[in-house]
């Protein structure tokens, strides 16, 4: 009989590389958000697959970048802890025949770390078998990577290999967490993540970034089979604000909408969900704020 294999694998790598999208096609289940805007994934985020013989425990990790707020602080600090508390390192780049100042960085970092580290290459079918090679080729030179594995997150392309790759990787080890236990996150946090999803994928340029969601409260009505759900937004300016409702409330509506479909999807339940729009300028930098929101 074989022994059963747990652990902990850490995933790292610049903005917007596909760090979420794999880890969401992993558990077949989306739990972290996914935008084509950078600096997506803000927190720590951990998630759990478990199968008969392993347990593997991802943790999503903001990207790696230079900060210019404290929250920007905060997001790299969590990416970097994490390196030398878990049993693997996935490194995910995006195909390209250089290195940019960016995956350099993150090399640096990586040179103190004594974890096995693995070079994902994500959205390999987005390039050339050539600049594949290269991109293969110029990163052998720049770190001595335990293995390298070219996939596509999006497609599953070659993500068994991988998936194989970490299990034989993982030392044995106990059973962390419950079976059907997917996240360690509690469902509010999730469904703040929704919210501020829909509007990372509605609003344009710096305003998205500007935005922080808190669910003020969330309870369930048994009488009535629905959950009832109050958030509030909170934006950086004024002008934010009324970008966020929209011309007659249409933009806060149009979130809110889909946000309500997907939590129910989360939920199993209907939901009916009321957004607030608040403003709270330079909360990036606001150490009391960024802890009511749980960046700490």
């Amino acid at each position: 009989m074989s022994q059963f294999r747990s652990g902990f694998v850490t995933i790292i790598g610049r903005p917007n590389v596909g760090k979420s999208t794999l880890l969401n096609h992993y558990l077949g289940e989306k739990i972290s958000i996914i935008s084509n805007k950078p600096q997506t994934t803000r927190n720590k985020i951990q998630a759990i697959m478990t199968r008969d013989n392993y347990q593997i425990i991802f943790l999503d990790t903001p990207g790696i970048h230079k900060p210019r707020t404290r929250l920007g602080e905060y997001m790299v600090k969590v990416a970097k802890e994490t390196l030398n508390e878990v049993d693997i390192v996935l490194f995910l780049i995006n195909p390209s025949e250089k290195p940019n100042e960016g995956d350099l960085h993150i090399i640096n970092q990586l040179s103190t770390v004594k974890t096995p580290i693995i070079l994902v290459i994500n959205k390999v079918d987005t390039v050339s078998k050539e600049i594949l090679a290269k991109t293969i080729d110029t990163y052998s030179k720049l770190y001595d990577f335990k293995e390298i594995v070219p996939i596509s997150a999006l497609k599953g392309d070659n993500t068994d290999r991988l998936l194989n790759i970490i299990v034989s990787l993982l030392p044995e080890g106990p059973q962390y967490f419950p079976a059907d236990m997917i996240t360690d996150q509690p469902e509010k946090f999730i469904v703040s993540e929704i919210i501020r999803e829909k509007l990372l994928h509605n609003l344009k340029e710096e305003v998205p970034h500007g935005t922080a969601v808190e669910v003020v409260s969330m309870k369930a009505d048994d009488e009535k089979g629905i959950v009832n759900i109050n958030a509030t937004i909170y934006c950086e300016k004024e002008t934010h604000k009324a970008i966020i409702i929209g011309r007659n409330g249409q933009m806060l509506k149009k979130v809110g909408t889909s946000a309500r479909v997907e939590i129910e999807r989360l939920l199993g339940s209907k939901v009916f969900l009321e957004l607030w729009v608040k403003v709270k300028k330079d909360w990036r930098d606001s150490p009391s704020v960024l802890k009511t929101l749980g960046y700490q």
